[in-house]
């Protein structure tokens, strides 16, 4: 009995696997979208502005802003000050760029009309900003990893420059995102291969700290959430993209071209989906169906 019972748990496992890869493979195409050795190791947050171009840190050498045209080609956009180098962009809802600039331990501001840089906040205590997110109301969240000692924190930026400490007892935080209603933050752990889940409330404090998801293989880099609420995760390492809902249930898994995922984004239609990969030094795209 118990042996016919682990059978057909097994298959029932093997089935889900078939179906997710199945359906992966149905849903999605993935090609090239830009050349290799574009950009450097460090090839990281992707993010459209509102006129719908595209920007990628790290263009040829670190401590640059590139601007990535629909056919793949690249150009400079911007130098960053010496000593900075971004890590991740967004963009407020007057149209400025924010940056997260790990090797100055700043959030940084570009003026898009004028290409003008400043020091959007600093914090001596930051170990070095790594991803950020925004709400609709220009409230950034940061990641703060330290990776020497395997920890890290999470900031909340508000507007008025001011930097909050929301907590400082989590492992190497990397990605970090918002669900479209702004109610639940996502935080991932590279080396601990987790997956938090926080509540948010209308002040941009944080509670209710429970386990996503977890892993025992590869590692966690960018993630982000499509209009369902669903959580689209770099498995950096492993070169996959997965799909989790609300609940924590993996939908889908799709497998790029190269294995450093780093981060994604989605194209301002919703159509495509835009992977960094540092081990190819470019990006990959995603076709959704």
């Amino acid at each position: 009995m118990k042996y016919n019972s682990f059978r057909l748990a097994l298959c029932a496992s093997i089935l889900s696997l078939l179906n997710i890869a199945a359906f992966s493979q149905a849903k999605y195409r993935v090609e090239d979208f830009t050349a290799e050795n574009l950009f450097t190791n460090n090839i990281e947050g992707p993010n459209f502005d509102k006129a719908g171009n595209l920007y990628v840190v790290n263009f040829k050498e670190d401590g640059t802003i590139g601007k990535v045209k629909p056919n793949g080609t690249c150009e400079l956009f911007i130098t960053l000050p010496k000593g900075s180098t971004a890590n991740a962009i967004q963009f407020d809802k007057a149209g400025n760029m924010y940056l997260a600039d790990f090797s100055g331990h700043n959030v940084l501001k570009v003026n898009m009309k004028t290409k003008a840089i400043a020091t959007y906040c600093h914090n001596d205590a930051f170990n070095q900003p790594n991803d950020i997110c925004m709400t609709k109301k220009d409230v950034i969240f940061a990641s703060d990893p330290n990776w020497k000692n395997s920890t890290g924190k999470i900031w909340r930026i508000n507007k008025g420059v001011k930097a909050m400490l929301l907590t400082d007892q989590m492992g190497t935080t990397n990605g970090i995102c918002l669900s479209p209603d702004e109610k639940t933050l996502y935080v991932n752990e590279s080396v601990q291969r987790n997956i938090w889940a926080f509540d948010l409330d209308k002040n941009g404090n944080i509670s209710n700290k429970r386990l996503f998801t977890s892993f025992t293989d590869g590692g966690l880099d960018g993630m982000k959430c499509d209009a369902k609420g669903n959580l689209y995760v770099c498995r950096w390492g492993l070169g996959k993209i997965l799909v989790f809902d609300k609940t924590g249930k993996l939908l889908q898994e799709v497998q790029m071209k190269g294995l450093q995922t780093s981060n994604l984004v989605f194209s301002p239609d919703k159509k495509t989906i835009f992977v960094t990969l540092q081990d190819r030094k470019g990006m990959e795209q995603i076709h959704l169906k």
